[in-house]
């Protein structure tokens, strides 16, 4: 068994996430941490940008997927999880950059919260894929 992407005909279909991922029971999960805009050196980049946070931080969690063996095209649920008064259609816009054409996306959860442990922080993004 695979996995199944559910996208029922009478809601809305999106190119860049499913309403419902149906693992198969021997799936091997690969649960990526929060990730951030903190790049190899340990230096936050992109102060007030939630455009270059978005994107280190989509990076990064590229690199965790790649050190399991796996690609976004492995995903079966992220989220989203940005500071309030960041531009959610801006990290969103990246988001749709970055996967692109894929067919199966995976369920997507967007949450907006006061504040994350650093101040600077404007987003960040957790993940489960399910390893080849």
């Amino acid at each position: 068994m695979s996995v199944q992407y559910v996208n029922p005909p009478n809601m809305h279909i999106s190119p860049v996430f499913s309403q419902g991922i149906i693992l198969p029971a021997n799936a091997r999960l690969l649960l990526i941490g929060g990730q951030n805009a903190v790049n190899a050196q340990g230096e936050m980049v992109g102060k007030g940008d939630i455009v270059k946070q978005t994107e280190l931080a989509l990076d990064n969690m590229q690199k965790v997927l790649a050190a399991a063996g796996a690609g976004l095209e492995h995903l079966v649920r992220t989220m989203i999880i940005m500071r309030a008064d960041a531009d959610l259609n801006a990290a969103f816009g990246v988001w749709m950059k970055v996967w692109g054409q894929r067919p199966n996306p995976p369920t997507v959860t967007g949450l907006l919260v006061a504040a994350l442990a650093n101040p600077d922080f404007l987003i960040e993004i957790e993940a489960q894929a399910v390893l080849p």
